[in-house]
């Protein structure tokens, strides 16, 4: 691999998610790729989690002041939807780094990429709070802090917390 590939990949390892500062972009599945393009400036690919991420300028901005520091030459970032970010590429380490944030990590896989159109509500997942581990949670809101999140609570220790949804 080019060095200074491999140096990107590093600098890049360090840059936080502006929404959970606990976890970087590479360990949530958002850095996809780093490459050179064909007139061999650095490309940085990034995939938000959702279409409408509000932190995407954050985070390619956040990219850029990384790269500059780190005096890695011309870049740019492209910003690639598909395939679609899914909560599958969220790392086994960033999932307990959430949990100990306090935010549920999401449970099962979401690797089928075909969705079947349902017309009666799915069995809710089992979400353990991530506070005490308990399974008697309940789901207070769709939405939580951000999108990506639903507010959850638990029964037993009676804190709120975050679920990130898998997708």
């Amino acid at each position: 691999m080019d060095t200074t590939i491999e140096r990107a990949w590093d600098v890049l390892e360090a840059v936080p998610d502006p929404e959970i500062p606990v976890v970087s972009i590479r360990e949530l599945g958002i850095l996809r790729d780093v490459r050179h393009g064909d007139d061999g400036v650095l490309e940085v690919v990034i995939t938000p989690t959702y279409s409408g991420c509000p932190a995407m300028s954050q985070i390619a901005e956040d990219i850029a002041q990384a790269i500059d520091q780190a005096e890695l030459g011309a870049h740019r970032i492209e910003t690639v939807l598909a395939p679609a970010w899914t909560t599958d590429w969220i790392t086994g380490e960033a999932r307990e780094k959430l949990r100990r944030y306090g935010i549920a990590p999401p449970t099962g896989a979401c690797t089928s990429t075909e969705k079947p159109i349902r017309f009666v509500p799915r069995a809710s997942a089992v979400v353990a709070c991530p506070r005490c581990g308990s399974t008697h949670t309940e789901k207070l809101a769709q939405f939580g802090s951000t999108a990506c999140k639903a507010l959850y609570r638990c029964i037993d220790c009676r804190e709120p917390f975050d679920y990130f949804k898998p997708y």
